[in-house]
């Protein structure tokens, strides 16, 4: 009998003593529709300008809810959803352009994971579409990058366009916001330049995009410290 409590306390003991297990951070969720740099015509008209458009994505390990935010890239005004599904739906403008993401969150943890940025248009009465605005690949907007042993920084972006007809680019660098130097305008099949930079210095820059239609599209600004 004593070996019998002895044994009771022992495995009270061990159960109190266990720590408990961390929670799981958050998966990011992978996306899939509206397809990346596509034309989404599945939208349900609600009047001549907005259709209701629904967006999805494949669940995430350790995830409770979904945020799912979509950005108007041309007013720059963006929409979230909370939600707990693998789908929500959302009224947008016919015709424009826009970016889409998803935040997974569990509820145990401030500890949050994001998507990729998909691009799209939603479907509307144009016949040609501008390109989609540049994407950033490096440096990272709001990086620090140590510069090479020719004191360049080398510039890297990505370019998409649903008619698949953009003929070139213009790149604007500088140590000023906006930047307003044009320092390489390359052709379609070059998304890469290297610029001059000083250390210790905050440098600009952004993406024109341009189509054989002349339809441009403005990426934004980006912006790393040089080391």
């Amino acid at each position: 009998m004593k070996k019998y409590f002895a044994l009771v306390v022992l495995s009270l003991l061990v159960l109190t003593c266990k720590k408990k297990e961390s929670p799981k951070p958050p998966v990011a969720a992978l996306l899939t529709f509206p397809l990346e740099n596509s034309e989404c015509n599945t939208g349900v008209d609600l009047n001549a300008t907005t259709s209701r458009v629904e967006f999805s994505w494949q669940a995430a390990k350790h995830t409770d809810t979904y945020e799912l935010r979509v950005t108007n890239t041309a007013s720059n005004i963006t929409q979230t959803v909370s939600t707990s599904s693998l789908f929500a739906q959302l009224p947008l403008v016919k015709g424009a352009p826009f970016s889409w993401s998803v935040v997974s969150r569990n509820d145990e943890t401030e500890d949050i994971a994001s998507s990729a940025v998909w691009q799209f248009y939603n479907a509307g009465f144009a016949i040609t579409y501008p390109p989609f605005p540049a994407q950033v690949v490096h440096p990272e907007s709001g990086s620090r990058v140590i510069k090479d042993i020719n004191n360049e920084v080398e510039l890297v972006w990505f370019g998409a366009d649903i008619d698949g007809d953009i003929v070139g680019y213009e790149v604007y660098f500088g140590s000023v916001s906006p930047p307003v130097d044009l320092v390489a305008s390359p052709s379609v099949s070059v998304q890469r330049i290297k610029v001059a930079v000083v250390s210790n210095t905050t440098y600009y820059w952004k993406v024109l995009s341009r189509d054989s239609e002349g339809n441009t599209s403005d990426s934004g600004i980006f912006t790393f410290k040089a080391l």
